[in-house]
Order: structure tokens, then C-alpha cells, then sequence
């Protein structure tokens, strides 16, 4: 964590900083691969948390629309 993104409140304590710096660096997302964002892993978990607590899948609709705008 460089100077300049540390928060004000811990720029005074060098411990607290170091501290937030080793749980930056352990940080672990298990849906990146390689750096790109696995879609699978991430469809995957949210299938078996669903079932897991119950939750029925909502069925397919399709969007028909002439004008899709964002």
C-alpha cells in the first residue's frame, strides 16, 4: 500500500501500516484466475449456495424489446 492511498488515520502509526499492508498482500479472491474473472467458478458458487439454502432458480425469460438502450 503506497503513501499516498494510506488513510489519514494510520499515517502516524507504522505498525498499524505495516499490519494493513501483510493482510493486503494475503488478500485471496477465489472467482480471478490468472488475473481474468472465472465466470464458471463464479456460476458455479452461486448454483450451489442457491440449492443450499433452498432457494428455487427463477425460469428464463427472454428480453424482446426493439430499443435497448443503457
Amino acid at each position: 500500500m503506497d503513501a499516498g492511498k494510506q488513510s489519514f488515520f494510520f499515517e502516524n502509526d507504522q505498525a498499524m501500516a505495516e499490519e494493513m499492508r501483510i493482510i493486503h498482500s494475503r488478500r485471496h479472491n477465489p472467482f480471478v484466475k490468472n488475473g481474468v474473472v472465472d465466470t464458471e467458478a463464479y456460476g458455479e458458487f452461486v448454483a450451489q449456495f442457491n440449492e443450499f439454502i433452498g432457494h428455487a432458480p427463477k425460469p428464463f425469460v427472454k428480453i424482446v424489446d426493439k430499443d435497448m438502450r443503457l
